[in-house]
């Protein structure tokens, strides 16, 4: 399901990033700007779910390592 999610946000970026070069071919420069700022925050939002990924994994390991009286399972 995550690699489905990943595809989509993919595309979804995929036609923001085109639709930016057309415009800035056109010189569109205020339609540029608000697609640019919505790119960033798709992947402020993106940085942020990996962050929360991570870490949960980092603290899953931790608990495991820490019930096995120190010992790698």
């Amino acid at each position: 399901m995550l690699i489905q999610q990943a595809q989509f946000v993919r595309a979804i970026l995929g036609s923001r990033v085109a639709r930016f070069r057309e415009a800035r071919r056109h010189r569109d420069a205020g339609a540029s700007a608000i697609e640019l700022a919505i790119i960033t925050a798709i992947l402020v939002g993106l940085a942020a779910v990996v962050l929360l990924v991570v870490t949960q994994i980092v603290n899953n390991r931790t608990t495991e390592i820490n019930n096995n009286n120190g010992k790698i399972p």
